[in-house]
């Protein structure tokens, strides 16, 4: 099975107040020290695997620099990866090649580099096309720089381009929703995320605002019914303008869906890369899979911090085979989670499954269970409804 692999550049130019993620600003020598270290982490990467009794597959078809914000590296550094990657793998002709970027922060220098290293898919962070929302996240793009940015990468030969939005930023309502909506219909894009903004202390504006606080415009953050609406209106509008939905949060015009994302809702192995960077391997004799993950502290990356591997035991991956695969659109099969875990742990499951049909936040069909619209919004409480019997 061909591997997926993550690369995590943690650097931006500034800090976004909803972001959660183990990312910050860094000066021009924290990030060549960075990209140091990350090509010795790729180079020892089989010999990590072997010592910890993990398969590594040599083959890779999918390729994702995250962040932070990875358009922000200098050609040269970009190049260094990428031979890191291909002395340790080989990329498959046909490898999805994502890089994460921000509007207005990928130089021609960078795309150039970019393209010429194979990548062909290109990720935008909007997250809402309102130019007064974006700047009270700390975006310091407008909506018409979106657009014109889209179509400077279409013009240079980037065939996937998508963006991300967020429902339930400050000063967001129903109506400027709907404009960041139409806007996403004149974008031509192939691949959009819809994300609801996530209160919790990790991010700054998520602190203030459990806090009760009133810096970032925490006391203009969208209620949870209202981004719950967005989301739903969101999952109408968006299938009029060419978008499918195939995951919670995730659309994509036909032939455009994320190869990269779909290995880990189907369990597929992946290896990370990085600040914060997770990996999911199979063993290499017997049974079952390993994971294992970075530092999530800039300071400690590189000094051989990372987390010991914890093996996957059989219930806890038939619990990630039920959550994760109902997280796509598509459901999960049956009969097929028979045949991988057993029919009593899947007998364990249909009573809660029945009730849940019931109350229409599940729907069975053809063989299949998956989330209703209700039900993807409220999906955290029903995988823990659906797997009540299996902690038990």
């Amino acid at each position: 099975m061909p591997l997926g692999l993550y690369l995590s550049v943690p650097f931006c130019k500034a800090k976004c107040s909803f972001c959660n993620f183990a990312s910050g600003v860094g000066n021009d020598a924290a990030v060549e020290r960075y990209v140091t270290q990350l090509v010795e982490e790729i180079d020892a990467a089989r010999r990590d695997a072997d010592r910890i009794g993990a398969s590594l597959p040599h083959l890779v078809d999918t390729v994702y620099f995250g962040g932070g914000t990875p358009s922000l590296l200098q050609p040269e550094q970009l190049r260094a990866i990428f031979a890191a990657l291909r002395r340790n793998f080989e990329l498959l002709p046909h490898a999805e090649i994502t890089l994460e970027a921000a509007p207005g922060q990928i130089d021609d220098a960078l795309l150039g580099a970019a393209l010429e290293e194979g990548i062909n898919r290109i990720s935008l962070g909007v997250q809402s096309f309102v130019d007064a929302e974006a700047q009270a996240v700390g975006r310091s793009h407008t909506g018409d720089e979106c657009l014109q940015e889209f179509h400077r990468l279409h013009r240079a030969g980037v065939a996937n381009v998508g963006a991300d939005l967020i429902a339930g930023l400050p000063l967001q309502t129903m109506e400027s929703w709907m404009q960041t909506l139409r806007m996403v219909g004149e974008a031509e894009l192939e691949h959009l995320s819809v994300y609801l903004f996530e209160i919790d202390e990790d991010s700054r504006l998520g602190a203030e605002v459990l806090r009760g606080g009133e810096r970032f415009h925490a006391t203009r953050v969208a209620s949870e019914d209202l981004a719950s609406a967005m989301y739903e209106r969101a999952c109408k509008e968006l299938p009029l303008l060419g978008f499918s939905q195939y995951e919670i949060s995730n659309f994509a015009r036909e032939g455009f869906r994320s190869a990269h994302n779909r290995k880990y809702w189907t369990r597929a192995p992946y290896f990370g890369f990085g600040l914060d960077a997770h990996s999911m391997l199979l063993r290499a004799e017997g049974d079952g899979a390993l994971r294992f993950a970075n530092a999530e502290e800039l300071a400690s990356y590189g000094m051989k911090t990372r987390t010991l591997p914890q093996t996957v035991e059989q219930d806890e991956a038939f619990e990630e085979a039920v959550f994760l695969g109902l997280r796509m659109l598509e459901g999960i099969e049956i009969a097929a989670l028979e045949e991988r875990f057993g029919a009593v742990r899947v007998k364990a499951l249909r009573q809660n499954v029945r009730e849940l049909v019931g109350t229409e936040l599940m729907w069975e069909d053809a063989g299949r269970w998956g989330l209703t619209l209700r039900g993807r919004l409220v999906s955290n409480d029903v995988f823990g409804r659906i797997l009540e019997p299996v902690a038990a």
